[in-house]
């Protein structure tokens, strides 16, 4: 089977393309409006970048009255948030929080997620995530330019939570214990927790290649 996607439907394109580039980790971005408004949102749009700086991406959709979505205004108007990855036992709250409410209803207190404070930026992360990683906003931009349908929005990391449960013997993160949700096609969702996880060394001479 072959797709001419020059010329397919966006939904369409959506379905496979949300369907087989998976897995897709959440973030579940907490976010301050500009009079004190918590929000929170599940985003599948999302990945690191680079770690020099520490930089993470995620990108969300344009509404379809073409307004942006709260996360973005707060953003664009504080230039802080946090992206919260979320565990298998908070799969219900992610979901409820996908919700659509007005812009001065907060996510936190409606979908009755609880929180905590932030070291360095002033939204608030949630309570028992297994990693938050407090953002400052490095650049915020609609895409594509001439007829937008998402913003990308890249944050800096300033500073990170890790739950010591997801800890290895050698202070880092035991993938078996890291049991966080990723997003998948249609209504699929996926877990870090599988029994079909693997390991695979580099090639011969990777680290050294790496030196040079």
């Amino acid at each position: 089977m072959e797709l001419d996607f020059a010329g397919l439907d966006s939904r369409i394109a959506y379905r496979w393309m949300a369907s087989t580039i998976t897995p897709r980790p959440v973030a579940w971005v907490s976010s301050l409006s500009g009079t004190d408004v918590a929000n929170l949102a599940p985003f599948s749009f999302f990945q690191m970048i680079t770690a020099s700086p520490p930089t993470l991406i995620f990108s969300p959709l344009i509404q379809s009255d073409g307004r942006a979505k709260d996360t973005v205004a707060n953003i664009r108007e504080t230039g802080e948030f946090v992206v919260n990855l979320v565990s298998f036992a908070q799969i219900d709250l992610m979901n409820a929080t996908s919700f659509t409410f007005d812009p001065n209803v907060s996510e936190f207190e409606a979908c009755r997620v609880p929180s905590e404070a932030s070291r360095r930026v002033r939204p608030r992360r949630v309570l028992g995530a297994p990693v938050a990683f407090e953002c400052k906003l490095a650049k915020l931009m609609p895409y594509p330019e001439a007829s937008p349908s998402c913003f990308v929005v890249f944050g800096e990391v300033l500073y990170a939570h890790f739950d010591e449960s997801i800890l290895g013997a050698g202070g880092y993160v035991d993938p078996e214990r890291l049991n966080i949700v990723s997003r998948m096609g249609g209504n699929w969702y996926g877990r870090t927790a599988s029994a079909s996880n693997f390991e695979l060394e580099r090639p011969a001479g990777w680290d050294r290649q790496q030196k040079v």
